[in-house]
């Protein structure tokens, strides 16, 4: 093994070391073919194979019902900002409705504007987007074309611990940074999307789930590589995909498997990040960024007294191989990003680091 240090950044993320270990082994010659994956067309029947496995693999992990369907798609996440609205815009009163909790649900009504009107629903800003604010879900005007969610915010540490109902009006949600860590009936959604480097894989692609009857409305300006439809009727593949991307996430799928599925995850989760919140609530150094109600289980952020303390704080850190926990810049302080792949090990290093800082220098 060489200087591995335990990665607590936010994205691109750790991701399990057996599956890099398997990545490794099988670069340079890819079961037997003398070829990289990454060498290899994406229409080779060995590739299709993987595909359909990591289709599957997801179906089953996930209890995803038969009339969703699952992409992968160029751009990450981001990319479905513009995707989501021109595939649905069409449909109802041309209103995407958006439930503001941070800086992506922002970032994604800002994109939704170009391709029709948008209505904020809710917007967490009067709270510095430290917790999520309540919404009546019965003033939602059932004539939206649908409504946007993000399910957790990496940069606040916050998450939705349920789900709004949205009546008639397809919930869309952007799962990143939680998906498969914990249980979801994804029967409550529309359309449910993800970046993979979190907890699926590699950065540049991304899942979407979108369920049947939402296919086929995309506006008539919508390019060809963001059409749902098409996507849906060429397998994913109207021109090259990231082989290497779609590889790396059945792996990690089979990972998540192997480790009990979701279930397990959400478990492992909760132990995690209740290690680093009880340090947080009992300190009197560190100051948590989220309120305890919304708090998320994969990001934990906290700030210090002075920015001194910070800064040795991140230099000590990162000496004793806890890499990664300067907070994002629009919020600073430090964040923990403990996605499915970091062990509690990690974490507990980490908790007992942060008891003994506290000590020295509280």
């Amino acid at each position: 093994m060489t200087n591995r240090v335990y990665n607590f950044s936010g994205g691109p993320a750790m991701l399990p070391i057996p599956v890099m270990e398997t990545v490794q082994k099988e670069f340079l010659d890819f079961h037997g073919l003398g070829a990289s994956i990454v060498e290899i067309s994406h229409r080779l029947p060995v590739f299709i194979d993987i595909i359909e496995t990591t289709k599957s693999l997801f179906r089953e992990l996930t209890g995803l019902p038969n009339n969703y369907k699952v992409l992968f798609m160029h751009g990450g996440a981001q990319m479905q900002f513009s995707a989501v609205p021109l595939n649905l815009m069409s449909m109802k009163s041309h209103k995407g409705s958006y439930f503001i909790t941070g800086r992506w649900g922002t970032l994604a009504e800002n994109e939704a504007r170009k391709y029709g009107n948008t209505e904020i629903l809710m917007d967490g800003k009067e709270f510095e987007y430290r917790q999520i604010p309540q919404y009546d879900t019965s003033s939602l005007d059932q004539d939206s074309s649908y409504a946007h969610m993000t399910t957790n915010n990496t940069l606040y540490g916050t998450r939705w611990h349920q789900f709004p109902d949205t009546g008639n009006v397809p919930l869309v949600a952007d799962a990143t940074s939680d998906i498969l860590s914990r249980e979801m009936d994804y029967s409550q959604f529309g359309i449910v999307y993800a970046g993979l480097q979190k907890n699926l894989g590699t950065s540049g692609t991304g899942l979407v789930v979108v369920r049947e009857d939402l296919l086929g409305h995309a506006l008539p300006e919508t390019p060809k590589l963001l059409d749902y439809a098409l996507f849906d009727e060429h397998n994913s593949l109207p021109n090259t995909i990231n082989v290497f991307a779609v590889y790396v996430m059945c792996l990690v799928l089979e990972w998540v498997k192997e480790q009990g599925g979701v279930p397990e995850m959400e478990k492992l989760a909760e132990k995690k990040s209740s290690l680093l919140y009880e340090i947080l609530d009992n300190s009197e150094l560190y100051s948590s960024v989220a309120h305890p109600k919304h708090r998320s289980t994969m990001n934990v952020t906290f700030h210090f007294p002075q920015e001194e303390l910070l800064q040795k704080f991140l230099t000590e850190s990162d000496n004793e191989g806890l890499f990664g926990l300067m907070g994002h810049a629009m919020v600073g302080g430090a964040r923990a990003s403990i996605y499915n792949a970091m062990p509690l090990e990690g974490v507990d290093a980490l908790a007992q680091f942060m008891i003994e800082f506290e000590r020295k220098n509280g």
